[in-house]
C-alpha cells in the first residue's frame, strides 16, 4: 500500500498529468466529461477525481500492457448542448478508446447515441435517465436508474421506517421525475400513502411556501429528491419549522457539502445512495482511504461513481485481447467488477445489477444505516 500510494501521489502532484500531450502509441486514452463549471462543478470535479484516482492507480501498476492511460478531460458544463460536440471531439479528434460520464443524464443522455454510432463502449456513472442506455448496446450504467432507487426508498420507508404517510417533495428535472415515479411504481404493494406532491426548481434556495404546506400536511415521513445544493436548505428550512419527521435523501444528498449547507439539521438525514462509507469491502476501503489521502477532502457518492466506471474501462482495456469496441462491450457484457461502489455485473440492456446502500447522517457524516438487497424489487429493466 505504501508502495502504491508513493506512485498516486507523486502522479496526481504533477498538474494536469491525465491530460498531457502523448504520442498515440505511448498511450490508451479514455474520454471522460463532467460538468467542471457551473451549477454542478463541485459534482464535476468529484467525478474527475475519482477517475484520476482510477487512472493514477492503473499507470503504478504499469497501465495497459505497459502503455500509459491518458484521461482525455472536457467540461460539458452541466448542458446537453454542450456534449454531442465534445463527443465526436473526443472519438474523430482524441481517438479514445473508451468514453466514461462523469456528468448528469441530460448531458449523458445526448451524448449516449453518439458514441453507439461509433460503436465505442460509453460508461454512464451516475446519470439515472432511463433512456441512456437505451440509446444502443455500446452504453452501460454503473449507477442505478432513478427507478431503482425510488423502489429502494418506498420499501426504506415501508418496511424499515414503519411509516405510510408520505409527503414527496421533488426537484423538477429528470432526476426528481424518475425516483419519484419510482416510489409511486410500488407504492401500493408498501402500503405506502402518498397525500401530497411538491416540485421545486433546480435553482431554488426558499422554500418558504412550500415547507409551510409540508407542515401542514402532517406527513409521517417526507421523500424529497434533490441535490446536495438545493437539499441542504430544504432540510435545514424544514427543521427550523418544526418539521421533525424523518427526511429520506437520495444520492444527489451523497456531500459533505450537504452536510455543511444543513448544518445540524442534517443529523439524522437518511440517503439511498452508492457508497458504503462504513464498508469492510477491500476495494471499497481502499478507495476511501486513498482519495481522502491525495485529495484532502471527504469522499462522496460521485466521487466513487466515477472512479467505479473508470475502473469498469480500464479493466475491459486490460482484460479484453481487443481495444475494438466491440471486444470491449462483450467483455463488460460477460464479466463481474469489483469496484469502489461493490461488485458490479450488467444485464443485457447494460444497467448495472447491484444493492442500494442506505446511508444516515450522523457527527456531521455519512454511515451505514442498511442495504436493500433485494434484488428483484431493484432489477433494472432488460429492454
Amino acid at each position: 500500500m505504501r508502495i502504491r500510494l508513493k506512485y498516486l501521489a507523486l502522479a496526481l502532484s504533477v498538474t494536469g498529468w491525465v491530460c498531457a500531450p502523448a504520442q498515440a502509441q505511448d498511450v490508451v486514452k479514455i474520454g471522460f466529461h463532467a460538468p467542471l463549471t457551473g451549477f454542478a462543478a463541485a459534482d464535476g470535479k468529484s467525478a474527475k477525481q475519482g477517475a484520476e484516482l482510477a487512472v493514477a492507480q492503473a499507470n503504478a501498476a504499469g497501465g495497459i500492457n505497459g502503455k500509459k492511460i491518458q484521461l482525455v478531460v472536457y467540461d460539458d458544463e452541466g448542458k446537453p448542448e454542450n456534449t454531442i460536440p465534445l463527443a465526436n471531439k473526443l472519438i474523430g479528434q482524441d481517438k479514445v478508446a473508451i468514453a466514461v460520464s462523469g456528468g448528469y443524464s441530460g448531458p449523458t443522455r445526448a451524448a449516449a447515441p453518439v458514441f453507439n454510432r461509433a460503436g465505442m463502449v460509453y460508461l454512464s456513472a451516475y446519470a439515472i435517465h432511463p433512456d441512456i442506455t437505451k440509446a444502443g448496446d455500446f452504453i452501460f450504467r454503473t449507477g442505478m436508474m432513478g427507478e431503482v432507487q425510488g423502489r429502494a426508498g418506498a420499501k426504506l420507508m415501508a418496511d424499515m421506517l414503519k411509516k405510510k404517510k408520505v409527503v414527496i417533495v421533488a426537484v423538477n428535472n429528470d432526476f426528481g421525475q424518475a425516483l419519484t415515479a419510482g416510489v409511486e411504481e410500488v407504492a401500493g404493494k408498501f402500503g405506502l400513502n402518498i397525500v401530497k406532491k411538491y416540485t421545486f426548481a433546480m435553482p431554488d434556495r426558499q422554500f418558504g411556501p412550500l415547507v409551510a404546506q409540508v407542515k401542514a400536511d402532517a406527513p409521517e415521513v417526507i421523500y424529497a429528491p434533490g441535490y446536495f445544493f438545493n437539499a441542504g436548505p430544504l432540510v435545514a428550512q424544514l427543521r427550523a419549522a418544526g418539521v421533525d419527521v424523518p427526511i429520506i435523501g437520495q444520492e444527489g444528498y451523497d456531500s459533505q457539502r450537504f452536510i455543511e449547507i444543513a448544518g445540524k439539521a442534517s443529523e439524522g438525514v437518511i440517503v439511498t445512495t452508492s457508497l458504503d462509507r462504513d464498508s469492510k469491502s477491500p476495494a471499497t476501503r481502499a478507495f476511501i482511504d486513498d482519495y481522502e489521502k491525495a485529495y484532502k477532502d471527504r469522499v462522496d457518492m460521485v466521487a466513487a461513481s466515477g472512479n467505479a466506471a473508470a475502473t469498469v474501462a480500464i479493466e475491459a482495456l486490460r482484460k479484453a485481447g481487443s481495444l475494438d469496441g466491440k471486444a470491449l462491450r462483450d467483455f463488460i457484457r460477460a464479466n463481474a467488477f469489483e469496484t469502489s461502489i461493490g461488485k458490479l455485473s450488467f444485464n443485457g440492456l447494460g444497467e448495472v445489477k447491484k444493492p442500494v446502500q442506505v446511508q444516515v447522517v450522523k457527527d456531521a457524516n455519512f454511515h451505514h444505516y442498511a442495504v436493500i438487497d433485494d434484488l428483484v424489487l431493484l432489477a433494472p429493466p432488460e429492454k
